[in-house]
């Protein structure tokens, strides 16, 4: 039995309100599996955007937490991109809860695994609302950090991933 991605996400254009938890996490699995990683981008970005999940800072907190040392690091070069020279500048000179120290005093340029190991997640949600204050595009940049570690997406839950699995099926619709 050939797999229909259409099919399947036409299921959830609907909304996330009576999908199966369960079952939006297998179905997102075979979904990023076969769609397009711009359509996997775009439907994490309209969970992580969706008034009906926790805040963005939240959720990328909450994915951090559940991230190996390569991933925590991939994730903090995201957001440290996103953060202006200022904001840079306050994490070398140890602000933003001593983040500073963990870089050696100097503005970070690139976060080694090493690195990314000693920051907390409360820490991480700290930097994804400076720099979804600063720049709201960090959601999009976040997202496709996200699409290319679709496994790592499932930490944020069910629901989240059948509202994702709804803005995936949309854009397709659209196509």
């Amino acid at each position: 039995m050939a797999f229909d991605l259409g099919n399947l996400l036409q299921q959830y254009l609907g909304g996330a309100a009576n999908m199966n938890p369960n079952a939006a996490t297998d179905d997102f699995d075979r979904v990023a599996q076969a769609a397009p990683r711009e359509t996997v981008s775009q439907g994490v970005a309209g969970a992580l955007r969706s008034d009906q999940t926790p805040p963005f800072p939240q959720m990328v907190s909450q994915l951090f937490g559940q991230s190996n040392p390569n991933q925590r690091a991939g994730m903090l070069n995201q957001i440290l991109a996103t953060l202006g020279p200022t904001v840079l500048a306050q994490l070398g000179n140890g602000g933003l809860g001593n983040l500073g120290n963990i870089f050696g005093g100097r503005t970070p340029t690139q976060v080694t695994p090493e690195q990314a190991s000693q920051v907390s997640p409360e820490q991480v949600r700290e930097l994804a609302e400076k720099a979804e204050q600063q720049n709201p595009s960090i959601v999009d940049r976040m997202s496709d950090f996200y699409a290319d570690n679709p496994t790592l997406v499932k930490a944020i839950g069910g629901a989240a991933l059948a509202i994702a699995l709804g803005h995936m099926a949309q854009n397709m619709r659209k196509q």
